[in-house]
């Protein structure tokens, strides 16, 4: 999907306003007014993607109260100048990381992701920077996402294979393997990197 379409903004936009309505609007009228704005942003990506439109209504339109992004959290943990990378089954590498649960904090979320991903104990030391998703990585997703990098210390722990991740290993800027881009890419690493050369004096970027 092109970054650059603009139907895909208008179509997040109406799902925003519409859920915005649905939760505070009061007049009968005024909420089928909102579910119905609702229903052509749903269509739309239907339209456009040919994901069947029950589905679409499923992942995009299951939520109530005000809109807000996701977040998502990724540990960025070195070892000899070299950053942990793990194996996703379908080969790709990523940061250890995933959504934020509902009853923990941006810091519990990354210690936690690390171990169950890479198997290790960290403890969340630096967040490096938040990152509003769409203008880094693709594909676009209809859900807007801020991206929590985080710097990490390792206290103890080993991999094991699990549900999501098959390996794991640590590699230098200049050999990184081929990258899950929708979850990090060559230059979000390469800001860890910076990150971790100067994490005396690193103030957060928010982007």
């Amino acid at each position: 999907m092109d970054k650059n379409e603009k139907w895909l903004q208008w179509a997040v936009e109406l799902q925003s306003i519409a859920q915005t309505g649905l939760w505070y609007g009061e007049g009968v009228f005024d909420k089928e007014r909102y579910e119905r704005i609702r229903e052509i942003a749903a269509d739309m990506i239907s339209y456009k993607t040919e994901i069947p439109v029950d589905k679409v209504k499923d992942l995009f339109c299951d939520e109530s109260g005000y809109q807000t992004p996701k977040l998502d959290t990724r540990a960025a943990i070195f070892k000899e100048d070299k950053i942990l990378l793990v194996q996703e089954k379908n080969g790709t590498w990523s940061l250890p990381g995933g959504w934020v649960d509902v009853d923990v904090s941006i810091g519990e979320n990354t210690v936690k992701e690390a171990k169950e991903e890479a198997g290790l104990d960290v403890t969340a030391d630096l967040v490096i920077a938040i990152q509003d998703r769409d203008k880094h990585n693709l594909p676009v997703y209809v859900h807007k996402i801020c991206k929590v990098f985080v710097l990490c210390s390792v206290n103890g722990g080993q991999f094991e294979a699990n549900s999501e991740t098959v390996a794991s290993g640590y590699f230098g800027l200049d050999e990184l393997p081929p990258l899950a881009e929708e979850k990090n890419n060559a230059e979000q690493i390469a800001l860890c990197f910076d990150a971790y050369h100067h994490a005396d004096t690193w103030k957060t970027i928010l982007e």
